[in-house]
C-alpha cells in the first residue's frame, strides 16, 4: 500500500516523540507528500534534551528546536510546535495529559492522514506518544482522521526484545526521488548521528531506504504498519 495509491492526504499531522524522529522516521515521505500539495505539520511532545547529562537544559532546548525548524523547512513542513514535556520521561506523565496534548493537536490541524510511533519502540517516548495517539484518535463518528501510520525510527524500533511487538512494516512508499532531501534533513541534527555502522548513522539510514524500497521493487522507500484506514 501507499499514499500515493490511496486518496492523496490534504492535511498530514506527525506526532513525534523527540526533534529528529521525524526525519528518521518519515522525512523522505513529508517531502514528497509536502510536494505533491499536501498540508503537513509536525507536532514534537518531548524536548529530547533535558535528560541528556552535560547540556545545558535551556540552551540544549533551543538548539534543538532551531535544528527542527531547520530540518522541517527543509522537508516542506507548514508548521511545527512542541510540547514542552520531559525528555526520556513521558512514563512519568499522565497517559491524560498527553492524549489532551494530541487531542489538540488534532483538533486544530484536522488531518487526514497521521503518523507515529511504532508502539514496540525500545523508547519509552516512542511509546506513550503512540499511546496517546492511537487514544486521541479513535474512530469516532465524522472523526476527521481517515488514515493512522507508525513508522520506524532507526536505534528504538529494531533495538526492542521479545517479548516487545515487533515492527512489520505493511505500507511502503516510493521515496527514490526523495532520499537526498531526507539525508539534508537529517543534517539539521548532526549531533544526534553517528557513526557507522551505528543504526543513526547516514550509512545505516541509506542502506534501511535500499532494503525496504528492494522489499517492493523500488530503488528507496520507507516503511509504516498500517493502524487504522477508515473504510
Amino acid at each position: 500500500m501507499s499514499i500515493a495509491n490511496s486518496e492523496k492526504a490534504r492535511t498530514v499531522l506527525v506526532l513525534a516523540a523527540h526533534p529528529d524522529d521525524e526525519v528518521l522516521g518519515c522525512g523522505a515521505t513529508l517531502a514528497k507528500l509536502a510536494s505533491q500539495g499536501a498540508s503537513v505539520h509536525v507536532a514534537f511532545l518531548a524536548d529530547g534534551e533535558t535528560s541528556r547529562p552535560g547540556r545545558d537544559g535551556v540552551a540544549g532546548v533551543q538548539a534543538r528546536q532551531a535544528a527542527a525548524h531547520k530540518a522541517c523547512q527543509l522537508l516542506g513542513v507548514g508548521s511545527v510546535s512542541f510540547g514542552g514535556f520531559p525528555d526520556d520521561r513521558l512514563d512519568g506523565v499522565d497517559l491524560l495529559d498527553l492524549v489532551q496534548a494530541v487531542e489538540a493537536e488534532v483538533a486544530q490541524r484536522k488531518p487526514q492522514l497521521v503518523l507515529t510511533h511504532h508502539g514496540g519502540d525500545l523508547n519509552v517516548d516512542h511509546r506513550r506518544v503512540h499511546q496517546a495517539t492511537v487514544t486521541a484518535c479513535r474512530p469516532q463518528s465524522n472523526h476527521c482522521v481517515e488514515t493512522l501510520l507508525f513508522f520506524e525510527v532507526p536505534s528504538s524500533t529494531e533495538w526492542q526484545v521479545p517479548p516487545g511487538a515487533p515492527f512489520v512494516p505493511n505500507w511502503f512508499e516510493d521515496v527514490t526521488e526523495w532520499v537526498e532531501r531526507k539525508l539534508l534533513a537529517l543534517q539539521a541534527y548532526e549531533a544526534e548521528l553517528r557513526e557507522w555502522p551505528h543504526p543513526r548513522s547516514v550509512q545505516a539510514i541509506e542502506a534501511l531506504f535500499k532494503w525496504r524500497g528492494a522489499t517492493v521493487g523500488v530503488a528507496a522507500a520507507e516503511a509504516f504498519m498500517l493502524g487504522r484506514q477508515r473504510a
